[in-house]
């Protein structure tokens, strides 16, 4: 196989595959949801290197002897951390999960976002956490009770972009962005 040969990635959308008889299918460029919770986890499980350089630097940084010891800093400061990162990648077009998975973030009109607009995505996201998280603490659940409230919670709000005239997540509704399909060309 010569260097020519290897595929790579393009900007270009793939063109959409016929719609199944009876369905409603999201238009062309959309990614199906089943490759957007993928992506989703894959992104998930590439934050814990940033969370462990992020938690490493703090933990240096503040002299923190005790992982109980400026636990709501080191919250505070890894909410900053993933705004850097996410806001830095999706102005960029694509964090490394998405590459992976051939998904790109765009705006309502097919371009690069801005900076703003993706911190405000960023902002956006925290839908997925942020209301099972509300509603739970006020009972205080054990780790594995409020871990199950929260997968729910993920699912509804997976499942609601069902719902999305175009089949996009709400919280990108909200940003003003959607999520297309990048297709795989060969290199010249």
């Amino acid at each position: 196989m010569s260097e020519h040969d290897i595929p790579s990635r393009s900007t270009q959308a793939t063109p959409a595959a016929p719609p199944e008889p009876g369905t409603n299918p999201p238009p062309p460029n959309t990614p199906p949801l089943m490759r957007r919770m993928a992506c989703w986890l894959y992104e998930g499980m590439l934050l814990f290197g940033v969370v462990f350089i992020a938690g490493y630097l703090f933990g240096t940084l503040s002299q923190t002897r005790n992982a109980m010891d400026n636990r709501h800093a080191l919250q505070a400061f890894l909410f900053v951390v993933f705004g850097i990162y996410f806001t830095w990648f999706w102005a960029r077009g694509q964090t490394l999960a998405m590459k992976t998975w051939d998904i790109a973030v765009v705006d309502r009109a097919g371009r690069s976002i801005s900076q703003p607009r993706a911190l405000l995505r960023y902002l956006a996201s925290w839908l997925w956490f942020l209301p099972p998280l509300a509603a739970v603490a006020p009972y205080h659940l054990n780790g594995g009770e409020t871990t199950v409230i929260v997968f729910g919670w993920v699912a509804v709000w997976a499942l609601l972009s069902r719902f999305h005239p175009q089949g996009q997540f709400w919280h990108d509704a909200i940003a003003g962005t959607r999520l297309v399909t990048r297709a795989r060309v060969p290199k010249r």
